[in-house]
């Protein structure tokens, strides 16, 4: 039973609401460097230089470092002793990884949904849209973004918000990969075609050909990944 001596002091209080006041920021702090990270703007190996960052986004040292923290937790970012810290370089074996993870979430998402809503068609659709005006466009970094929009939408079968964040830290995690093509266009080009065909399938209710066409597609694509990166270590 709870006493009347377990209520929380003013002091208390005022301490959880600063606490919680860092943690916003810096959340919405690490939100804003997780996009430049993801759009291809700030480019793996780059140093985010704490005094330049602190300026540029008008934080504190110890908010940006919450904000750092949270950012390696999702496996953008690593700290380098005496060094400072980075946008992670993917290896081939995170490569992999990635992939057999995506084919659990995605493939899995198809699979066992219950029906596909119109929101997710409509999400898909547009992402194939975007894309196709990036490819006319040449904007190859656009056509990658749209791509990734293509998957977490398709994940949206799920109806589950924590599948969803788990997605959107894979694919950031993964946006990386992108970095080590020497002709985006070779790469995004022969998938952004594929995108249709696993649509219209989900669209009429075939969600068994709608999972075929999902793997072959990412085990196509991490195959042309992986040339690019050699073989992982441990294969």
């Amino acid at each position: 039973m709870i006493g009347n001596n377990s209520s929380l002091s003013i002091r208390q209080i005022a301490e959880m609401r600063a606490a919680y006041d860092r943690e916003s920021t810096a959340s919405r702090v690490a939100a804003a460097i997780r996009e430049q990270i993801v759009e291809g703007v700030i480019r793996p190996g780059s140093q985010l230089v704490e005094e330049h960052m602190c300026t540029a986004l008008r934080v504190s040292r110890s908010t940006l470092r919450e904000a750092f923290a949270q950012l390696q937790r999702e496996r953008l970012v690593v700290h380098e002793l005496n060094r400072g810290v980075f946008v992670r370089e993917l290896t081939a074996s995170d490569v992999v990884d990635i992939y057999r993870t995506r084919r659990l979430i995605e493939c899995a998402a198809i699979r066992e949904a219950q029906e596909v809503p119109v929101v997710v068609l409509r999400d898909m659709r547009a992402a194939i849209e975007t894309g196709r005006i990036a490819a006319r466009e040449q904007r190859w970094r656009d056509v990658a973004a749209a791509s990734i929009r293509f998957h977490q939408a398709l994940v949206g079968l799920t109806h589950s918000e924590r599948v969803d964040e788990i997605m959107r830290q894979l694919m950031a995690e993964f946006r990386l990969a992108y970095a080590a093509m020497e002709d985006p266009r070779m790469y995004h080009e022969p998938y952004l075609a594929r995108h249709p065909a696993i649509l219209e399938a989900l669209g009429h209710g075939d969600l068994i050909r709608a999972e075929s066409l999902l793997r072959r597609y990412l085990d196509d694509a991490e195959a042309q990944v992986l040339r690019a990166f050699g073989p992982p270590r441990y294969l």
